[in-house]
């Protein structure tokens, strides 16, 4: 066997060939495993994969809350929403919030809450950072 295009097969001087087939399995295993974890790795950063909690990547169907006469309209600039499981997530605390309904984006990472009765900002700021997400900024 050549060994100078195999480096890695070259255990040692008299190895026997099963040892060396061993060597090539479990470099073989470590390649698939690589490959996987970039593979999804680059999905999660895309936006495509389900993370923070498993689920769907498909967005929540839109929930049509009935709230009284808008008195006040907050935009929350975000960060750290990965996917739209993030999304659902940020929407469903603000929604918890009474009097408030809200449309969450993932690009640009923004809350736009509407509200039929005064909320401080705080409580909206609360809401979000519970569910461990940034407010940059609300105005």
């Amino acid at each position: 066997m050549n060994t100078e295009i195999l480096p890695f097969l070259a255990v040692a001087e008299g190895a026997t060939a099963s040892s060396r087939i061993g060597v090539a399995l479990v470099v073989l295993v470590f390649a698939i495993v690589l490959a996987l974890a970039v593979r999804a790795g680059l999905r999660h950063f895309r936006g495509e994969g389900s993370c923070c909690g498993g689920g769907s990547a498909e967005p929540p169907p839109p929930a049509d809350k009935a709230i009284g006469p808008e008195v006040a309209r907050r935009t929350l600039e975000l960060s750290g929403l990965h996917c739209m499981k993030c999304v659902a997530r940020v929407k469903a605390a603000l929604e918890e919030i009474p009097g408030a309904a809200a449309d969450v984006s993932l690009d640009p990472q923004r809350a736009v809450v509407r509200l039929d009765r005064p909320v401080a900002d705080d409580v909206l700021r609360r809401a979000v950072e519970g569910q461990g997400f940034h407010v940059v900024a609300v105005s």
